[in-house]
Order: structure tokens, then C-alpha cells, then sequence
């Protein structure tokens, strides 16, 4: 029992690459604080992709580590997000949970890119076209969002945190996420503030609107850029905050044009800077060799 609670709280803690049980249940605290429906749906979620791993004969260590839980966290919560909660919808989340695990196994059985929330993203928008095709009634009408004239640089904060996990309807959500990363890592907890700084500083000087900025989604995924990168060296922080700067501008493009972006601008940030590293090194070793 101790076990199983251990693998879920870090399948949920590795959302935000913390490989701690007391984070991960930290988190979904800040979860159900925001909505229970949520923190249901992400322990669902959670546990119908560690399910699957297990099924599936994948390493005990890693399902211990939570890595095939925290997409399936993530999917889970994206139904409440994007659905109409019913049984039809329920059985769509336990799929798309177990088809992230695969997903998350295909991006393991390779070594050129990391999976990260790929697994997540893709399943997700694979999720949202079939529905729009087969089952449109299942999904929730876009809200419009209200104009706002004035920044709220504290609520910006907290939520480019919170919205990491789609909780963007409560700053208290943003705070437990701060401290459940604190108390694993304080190195990660302080590439979290700098990345949302950064990404509010960013957002006002770019003129972002004020909606976008206070709801926090110019910011959610420069923190888990910051948090994958960031280091205790001068070349990891400089990749960090590079990496947060690529993302505000993807996810500002891709909002534009109207895309669920979900966490795809992190994932293909931190991968340019992954291949911007990989040719600097391949260049510094020709300079060696000649």
C-alpha cells in the first residue's frame, strides 16, 4: 500500500520533475484546492498510466520514479479541462492515460530526444481531434476570455506556476506547487521564480495582453524550461533563460493562431537547446581535433 501511494505521489510529483513522493502530494493538494473534480481526475489519470506500465512489464524502477504516471497525471486533468465529465468521457480518459505510457515507452526505447510531456501533448491533441470528429458534444465550449486593463503581477506569478498543471483559477495552487518543488530541490525552486519573473517582465515589455499575462499562460511553460535546464553553472542558467525566452514566444505564436498549445512550446524549447548544445560541443571538439 506505502508503495503503491509512494509511485503515484511521484508520478505526479515528476510533472514538474520532482522525483518525490511528499511533493508529488503536495501538488495535488494544491490540485484539490483548486477543484476536486481535478485532483480526482489526476489521480485517475495517474494511476490508469501506472496501471499500464505495470500490465505491460515495463522496469519497476522506473514506474517506482513515477515516469509513467506524470503524462497520464497530466491527461487526466485535461478531460476536466476539456470535457464534459460522464462516463463516455471517463472511459476516454483511462485510454488516452494508457496510450500515453506507450507513448512515454517509445520516447524511452530511443536516446535523440527526451520524451518530457510529449507523450501528454500528443495524446491530448490526438484526444481533442477525434472528439471533435465522433463526439463533439463531449466537449466544453471555448470561453472567452475578460478583457483586464491592469496587470496583477502577484496573480501572474503564482499562476505561470499553477497552470503547469492547468490550475489557473486559484493563486493558493501556484504556492503548494513553489513549496512542494522547495522541499525536494531549492535549486529548482529558484530556477521556478526566475522563470515566472522573467516571464511576466518579458510578457509587459512585449505588451502582452493583460488576460494572457494575469492568467498565467505566458508563463507555465518557462518554469519547466528553467527546472529541465537550470543548473548550478553559469552555461546552465544561460541555457535556462534562454530556453524561457523561446518558449514565451511559442506559446505567444501558437495562442495567435488559436492552438491548444498545452506544453508543446517547453518541450520543443528545451529541444532546440539541447541541439544549439550539442552543436556547440560537436564544434568545440573539431576546434580540439584540429
Amino acid at each position: 500500500m506505502n508503495s503503491t501511494l509512494f509511485t503515484l505521489g511521484r508520478g505526479i510529483g515528476q510533472v514538474m520533475f520532482q522525483n518525490n513522493a511528499l511533493s508529488g502530494i503536495i501538488m495535488l493538494l494544491g490540485i484539490f484546492l483548486n477543484s476536486w473534480q481535478m485532483g480526482l481526475l489526476a489521480l485517475a489519470g495517474n494511476g490508469a498510466g501506472t496501471l499500464t506500465a505495470y500490465l505491460s512489464g515495463y522496469k519497476q524502477e522506473d514506474i517506482r520514479a513515477g515516469l509513467y504516471g506524470f503524462n497520464g497525471t497530466l491527461v487526466g486533468i485535461a478531460i476536466g479541462v476539456f470535457m464534459q465529465i460522464s462516463l463516455v468521457s471517463l472511459l476516454l480518459m483511462i485510454i488516452a492515460s494508457a496510450f500515453s505510457t506507450w507513448v512515454t515507452r517509445l520516447f524511452g526505447s530511443q536516446r535523440w530526444l527526451p520524451g518530457f510531456t510529449a507523450p501528454f501533448i500528443i495524446t491530448v491533441w490526438l484526444l481533442l481531434g477525434i472528439c471533435s470528429f465522433f463526439f463533439p458534444s463531449l466537449l466544453l465550449p471555448t470561453s472567452s476570455s475578460v478583457i483586464e486593463c491592469k496587470p496583477d503581477l502577484f496573480r501572474a506569478f503564482s499562476l505561470n506556476i499553477g497552470q503547469v498543471m492547468f490550475q489557473g483559477e486559484t493563486i493558493v495552487s501556484g504556492l503548494f506547487f513553489l513549496a512542494a518543488i522547495f522541499i525536494n530541490s531549492r535549486l529548482n525552486a529558484f530556477y521556478v521564480v526566475m522563470a515566472s519573473l522573467l516571464s511576466v517582465v518579458v510578457s509587459l515589455f512585449w505588451g502582452v495582453e493583460y488576460s494572457m499575462l494575469n492568467m498565467g499562460l505566458m508563463g507555465y511553460n518557462g518554469v519547466l524550461c528553467a527546472i529541465a535546464l537550470g543548473d548550478k553553472t553559469w552555461k546552465g542558467a544561460f541555457y535556462s533563460v534562454l530556453s524561457v525566452l523561446i518558449s514565451i514566444l511559442l506559446q505567444f505564436t501558437g495562442m495567435k493562431f488559436g492552438m491548444v498549445t498545452l506544453t508543446a512550446p517547453f518541450v520543443l524549447s528545451v529541444w532546440c537547446i539541447m541541439g544549439i548544445n550539442k552543436l556547440a560541443s560537436g564544434k568545440k571538439r573539431l576546434n580540439i581535433l584540429g
